[in-house]
Protein backbone atom coordinates (compact mmCIF):
# COMPACT_ATOMS: atom_id res chain seq x y z
CA UNK A 1 0.00 0.00 0.00
CA UNK A 2 2.97 2.52 0.79
CA UNK A 3 4.46 1.72 -2.22
CA UNK A 4 1.49 2.00 -4.51
CA UNK A 5 0.20 5.51 -2.90
CA UNK A 6 2.93 7.34 -4.82
CA UNK A 7 2.24 6.18 -7.87
CA UNK A 8 -1.60 6.98 -7.59
CA UNK A 9 -1.04 10.12 -6.43
CA UNK A 10 1.71 11.13 -9.17
CA UNK A 11 -1.09 9.61 -11.39
CA UNK A 12 -3.97 11.84 -9.74
CA UNK A 13 -0.92 14.86 -9.87
CA UNK A 14 -0.55 14.21 -14.08
CA UNK A 15 -4.04 13.33 -15.73
CA UNK A 16 -5.62 17.00 -14.52
CA UNK A 17 -2.45 18.33 -17.07
CA UNK A 18 -4.08 16.20 -19.71
CA UNK A 19 -7.14 17.88 -20.66
CA UNK A 20 -5.81 20.95 -20.09
CA UNK A 21 -3.29 20.90 -22.79
CA UNK A 22 -6.07 18.56 -24.99
CA UNK A 23 -8.19 21.98 -24.63
CA UNK A 24 -5.04 24.06 -25.39
CA UNK A 25 -4.32 22.69 -28.52
CA UNK A 26 -8.16 21.97 -29.35
CA UNK A 27 -8.79 25.79 -28.74
CA UNK A 28 -5.53 27.06 -30.64
CA UNK A 29 -6.79 24.66 -33.52
CA UNK A 30 -10.11 25.61 -33.78
CA UNK A 31 -8.98 29.07 -33.69
CA UNK A 32 -6.61 29.17 -36.74
CA UNK A 33 -9.46 27.67 -38.76
CA UNK A 34 -11.61 30.57 -37.23
CA UNK A 35 -8.80 33.11 -38.93
CA UNK A 36 -8.48 30.83 -41.93
CA UNK A 37 -12.09 30.65 -42.71
CA UNK A 38 -13.38 34.08 -41.12
CA UNK A 39 -10.90 36.97 -42.60
CA UNK A 40 -11.77 36.17 -46.45
CA UNK A 41 -15.56 35.79 -45.43
CA UNK A 42 -15.49 38.64 -43.43
CA UNK A 43 -13.58 40.72 -46.46
CA UNK A 44 -16.19 39.53 -49.37
CA UNK A 45 -18.72 41.08 -47.13
CA UNK A 46 -16.93 44.53 -46.38
CA UNK A 47 -16.34 44.16 -50.29
CA UNK A 48 -20.46 44.19 -50.64
CA UNK A 49 -21.61 46.48 -48.63
CA UNK A 50 -18.70 49.28 -48.81
CA UNK A 51 -18.03 51.59 -52.27
CA UNK A 52 -16.12 54.77 -52.10
CA UNK A 53 -19.29 56.70 -53.67
CA UNK A 54 -22.07 55.58 -51.37
CA UNK A 55 -20.33 54.43 -48.52
CA UNK A 56 -21.74 51.24 -46.42
CA UNK A 57 -24.96 50.06 -48.36
CA UNK A 58 -26.64 47.02 -48.80
CA UNK A 59 -27.85 47.48 -51.96
CA UNK A 60 -26.20 44.06 -53.38
CA UNK A 61 -28.03 41.82 -51.42
CA UNK A 62 -31.60 43.78 -51.91
CA UNK A 63 -30.80 43.22 -55.74
CA UNK A 64 -30.33 39.20 -55.66
CA UNK A 65 -34.03 38.33 -55.80
CA UNK A 66 -34.48 40.54 -58.86
CA UNK A 67 -31.86 39.68 -60.97
CA UNK A 68 -32.33 38.49 -63.92
CA UNK A 69 -31.89 34.73 -64.35
CA UNK A 70 -31.39 34.43 -60.72
CA UNK A 71 -34.59 32.29 -60.09
CA UNK A 72 -34.05 30.49 -62.97
CA UNK A 73 -30.78 29.08 -62.10
CA UNK A 74 -31.51 28.45 -58.71
CA UNK A 75 -34.51 26.03 -59.58
CA UNK A 76 -32.62 24.64 -62.19
CA UNK A 77 -29.45 23.75 -59.72
CA UNK A 78 -31.85 23.00 -56.90
CA UNK A 79 -33.70 20.27 -58.98
CA UNK A 80 -30.63 18.91 -60.54
CA UNK A 81 -29.06 18.79 -56.93
CA UNK A 82 -32.47 16.71 -55.65
CA UNK A 83 -32.24 14.51 -58.61
CA UNK A 84 -29.16 13.88 -58.17
CA UNK A 85 -29.13 12.80 -54.63
CA UNK A 86 -32.20 10.30 -55.59
CA UNK A 87 -30.20 9.03 -58.05
CA UNK A 88 -26.63 8.07 -56.27
CA UNK A 89 -28.30 6.97 -53.31
CA UNK A 90 -30.67 4.99 -55.53
CA UNK A 91 -27.45 3.12 -56.70
CA UNK A 92 -24.61 3.46 -53.70
CA UNK A 93 -26.99 2.12 -50.98
CA UNK A 94 -28.06 -1.14 -52.60
CA UNK A 95 -24.94 -1.95 -54.14
CA UNK A 96 -22.87 -1.32 -50.45
CA UNK A 97 -25.95 -3.41 -49.16
CA UNK A 98 -25.31 -6.42 -51.20
CA UNK A 99 -21.93 -6.27 -51.01
CA UNK A 100 -22.03 -6.02 -46.82
CA UNK A 101 -24.11 -9.23 -47.06
CA UNK A 102 -23.54 -11.37 -50.06
CA UNK A 103 -20.10 -10.64 -51.64
CA UNK A 104 -17.44 -8.91 -48.78
CA UNK A 105 -14.85 -9.64 -50.74
CA UNK A 106 -15.86 -7.50 -53.47
CA UNK A 107 -15.75 -4.40 -50.61
CA UNK A 108 -12.05 -3.19 -51.51
CA UNK A 109 -13.23 -3.03 -55.56
CA UNK A 110 -16.47 -1.25 -54.98
CA UNK A 111 -14.48 0.89 -52.89
CA UNK A 112 -11.82 1.89 -55.54
CA UNK A 113 -14.66 2.00 -57.88
CA UNK A 114 -17.02 4.60 -55.84
CA UNK A 115 -13.63 7.02 -55.04
CA UNK A 116 -12.18 6.97 -58.51
CA UNK A 117 -13.56 10.14 -59.32
CA UNK A 118 -11.47 11.84 -56.89
CA UNK A 119 -8.28 11.14 -58.98
CA UNK A 120 -10.09 11.96 -62.43
CA UNK A 121 -9.58 15.87 -62.78
CA UNK A 122 -13.28 17.91 -63.46
CA UNK A 123 -12.09 19.28 -66.58
CA UNK A 124 -10.92 15.96 -67.99
CA UNK A 125 -13.79 14.14 -67.35
CA UNK A 126 -16.18 17.21 -69.06
CA UNK A 127 -13.91 16.84 -72.02
CA UNK A 128 -14.82 13.38 -72.39
CA UNK A 129 -18.29 13.63 -71.93
CA UNK A 130 -18.21 16.49 -74.63
CA UNK A 131 -16.24 14.06 -76.96
CA UNK A 132 -19.42 11.48 -76.85
CA UNK A 133 -22.26 14.27 -76.90
CA UNK A 134 -20.70 15.59 -80.06
CA UNK A 135 -20.18 12.04 -81.59
CA UNK A 136 -23.07 10.67 -80.88
CA UNK A 137 -25.55 12.36 -83.23
CA UNK A 138 -23.46 11.58 -86.09
CA UNK A 139 -23.26 7.37 -85.21
CA UNK A 140 -26.29 7.10 -83.28
CA UNK A 141 -28.32 8.46 -85.96
CA UNK A 142 -30.32 5.58 -87.04
CA UNK A 143 -30.47 4.44 -83.91
CA UNK A 144 -32.92 4.84 -81.02
CA UNK A 145 -30.65 6.12 -78.90
CA UNK A 146 -30.36 9.14 -80.93
CA UNK A 147 -33.52 10.43 -79.36
CA UNK A 148 -32.56 9.46 -75.90
CA UNK A 149 -28.72 11.31 -76.68
CA UNK A 150 -31.04 14.39 -77.57
CA UNK A 151 -33.29 14.12 -75.01
CA UNK A 152 -30.63 14.15 -71.97
CA UNK A 153 -29.30 17.56 -73.42
CA UNK A 154 -32.39 19.19 -73.29
CA UNK A 155 -31.86 22.60 -71.81
CA UNK A 156 -34.78 22.88 -69.37
CA UNK A 157 -33.69 19.65 -67.61
CA UNK A 158 -30.08 18.46 -68.82
CA UNK A 159 -30.18 15.10 -67.47
CA UNK A 160 -26.74 15.19 -68.55
CA UNK A 161 -25.57 16.84 -65.61
CA UNK A 162 -27.57 14.69 -63.33
CA UNK A 163 -25.01 11.68 -64.88
CA UNK A 164 -22.37 13.96 -64.26
CA UNK A 165 -22.84 15.00 -60.68
CA UNK A 166 -23.82 11.31 -59.96
CA UNK A 167 -20.39 10.40 -60.73
CA UNK A 168 -18.50 13.60 -59.06
CA UNK A 169 -20.61 13.19 -55.39
CA UNK A 170 -19.78 9.33 -55.56
CA UNK A 171 -16.94 9.55 -53.51
CA UNK A 172 -18.21 11.50 -50.85
CA UNK A 173 -21.83 9.17 -50.47
CA UNK A 174 -19.91 6.98 -50.74
CA UNK A 175 -17.37 7.72 -47.51
CA UNK A 176 -20.72 8.77 -45.65
CA UNK A 177 -22.43 5.59 -46.08
CA UNK A 178 -19.53 3.30 -45.27
CA UNK A 179 -19.26 5.31 -41.92
CA UNK A 180 -23.09 4.97 -41.26
CA UNK A 181 -22.40 0.85 -42.06
CA UNK A 182 -19.81 0.78 -39.89
CA UNK A 183 -22.00 2.01 -36.51
CA UNK A 184 -24.56 -0.89 -36.86
CA UNK A 185 -24.60 -4.58 -37.03
CA UNK A 186 -26.41 -4.76 -40.63
CA UNK A 187 -26.56 -8.25 -41.02
CA UNK A 188 -27.88 -8.89 -37.94
CA UNK A 189 -30.73 -6.38 -38.08
CA UNK A 190 -31.38 -8.03 -41.95
CA UNK A 191 -31.92 -11.27 -40.38
CA UNK A 192 -33.72 -10.83 -37.80
CA UNK A 193 -36.19 -8.64 -40.23
CA UNK A 194 -36.37 -11.37 -42.85
CA UNK A 195 -36.64 -14.07 -40.37
CA UNK A 196 -40.03 -12.23 -38.67
CA UNK A 197 -41.48 -12.65 -42.40
CA UNK A 198 -40.09 -9.06 -43.77
CA UNK A 199 -40.25 -8.29 -47.39
CA UNK A 200 -36.32 -6.73 -48.84
CA UNK A 201 -38.07 -3.63 -49.53
CA UNK A 202 -39.46 -3.55 -46.33
CA UNK A 203 -36.09 -4.32 -44.58
CA UNK A 204 -34.49 -1.53 -46.59
CA UNK A 205 -36.94 1.22 -46.02
CA UNK A 206 -38.05 0.40 -42.69
CA UNK A 207 -34.87 -1.39 -40.96
CA UNK A 208 -31.76 0.04 -42.69
CA UNK A 209 -32.41 3.41 -43.83
CA UNK A 210 -33.67 4.77 -40.30
CA UNK A 211 -30.74 3.45 -38.70
CA UNK A 212 -28.75 5.30 -41.52
CA UNK A 213 -30.92 8.34 -41.66
CA UNK A 214 -28.34 10.70 -40.52
CA UNK A 215 -25.27 9.17 -42.72
CA UNK A 216 -28.20 9.19 -45.49
CA UNK A 217 -28.39 12.91 -44.76
CA UNK A 218 -24.91 13.95 -44.71
CA UNK A 219 -24.32 12.23 -48.06
CA UNK A 220 -27.57 14.65 -49.57
CA UNK A 221 -26.27 18.03 -47.70
CA UNK A 222 -22.53 16.99 -49.63
CA UNK A 223 -23.87 16.29 -52.89
CA UNK A 224 -25.84 19.71 -52.67
CA UNK A 225 -23.25 21.62 -51.44
CA UNK A 226 -21.37 20.00 -54.57
CA UNK A 227 -24.04 21.02 -57.27
CA UNK A 228 -24.55 24.51 -55.89
CA UNK A 229 -20.87 25.25 -56.19
CA UNK A 230 -19.93 23.25 -59.64
CA UNK A 231 -18.82 25.26 -62.26
CA UNK A 232 -16.70 23.73 -64.37
CA UNK A 233 -18.77 20.65 -66.03
CA UNK A 234 -21.62 22.85 -66.27
CA UNK A 235 -19.88 25.88 -68.28
CA UNK A 236 -18.07 24.00 -70.91
CA UNK A 237 -21.21 22.00 -71.26
CA UNK A 238 -23.02 25.07 -72.35
CA UNK A 239 -25.93 25.46 -69.23
CA UNK A 240 -26.35 27.85 -66.79
CA UNK A 241 -26.92 26.65 -63.47
CA UNK A 242 -26.63 28.68 -60.60
CA UNK A 243 -22.52 28.73 -60.22
CA UNK A 244 -22.21 29.68 -64.16
CA UNK A 245 -24.76 32.52 -63.03
CA UNK A 246 -22.78 33.91 -60.45
CA UNK A 247 -19.73 33.96 -62.38
CA UNK A 248 -21.66 35.31 -65.82
CA UNK A 249 -23.46 38.52 -63.67
CA UNK A 250 -19.63 39.10 -61.89
CA UNK A 251 -18.25 41.03 -64.96
CA UNK A 252 -21.36 43.56 -64.19
CA UNK A 253 -22.55 43.27 -61.09
CA UNK A 254 -19.39 41.76 -59.36
CA UNK A 255 -20.67 43.25 -55.81
CA UNK A 256 -23.82 41.15 -56.13
CA UNK A 257 -22.12 38.21 -57.50
CA UNK A 258 -20.36 37.89 -54.64
CA UNK A 259 -22.82 38.63 -52.01
CA UNK A 260 -25.06 35.72 -53.90
CA UNK A 261 -22.17 33.20 -53.34
CA UNK A 262 -21.53 34.53 -49.31
CA UNK A 263 -25.23 33.63 -48.68
CA UNK A 264 -25.22 29.86 -50.56
CA UNK A 265 -22.05 29.35 -48.60
CA UNK A 266 -23.75 30.48 -45.25
CA UNK A 267 -26.85 28.42 -46.37
CA UNK A 268 -25.00 25.20 -47.35
CA UNK A 269 -22.81 25.79 -43.26
CA UNK A 270 -26.47 26.33 -42.00
CA UNK A 271 -27.29 23.06 -43.35
CA UNK A 272 -24.44 21.13 -41.90
CA UNK A 273 -24.63 22.52 -38.50
CA UNK A 274 -28.14 21.93 -38.22
CA UNK A 275 -26.92 18.15 -39.68
CA UNK A 276 -24.65 18.18 -37.26
CA UNK A 277 -26.40 19.17 -34.20
CA UNK A 278 -29.40 16.46 -35.33
CA UNK A 279 -26.98 13.48 -35.11
CA UNK A 280 -25.42 14.94 -31.85
CA UNK A 281 -28.96 15.22 -30.18
CA UNK A 282 -30.08 11.69 -31.39
CA UNK A 283 -26.69 9.81 -30.15
CA UNK A 284 -27.21 11.44 -26.70
CA UNK A 285 -30.48 10.34 -26.55
CA UNK A 286 -29.76 7.08 -27.50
Amino acid sequence: MVAVTPILQAGQAVSPGRPRRTRLWRGLVLGVAAVYFLVPMGTSFWFTVHNEQQGFSLGAYLRILSAEGFGTSMLLSLGLAAATIVTVLGLTLPAMLAVRLGAPRLRPVLEVVCTLPLVVPPITFVSGIGTVLRWGPDHLASTPFWATLIAIQNETFPTVLVLAYVVLALPFVYRSLDAGLHAIDVRTLVEAARNLGASWPHVVFRVIVPNLRSAIAGASFLTLALVLGEYTVAALLGYRTFPVWIVTIAGSEGQMSVAVSILSLLLIWVLLLVLSGAGAKRRSSS
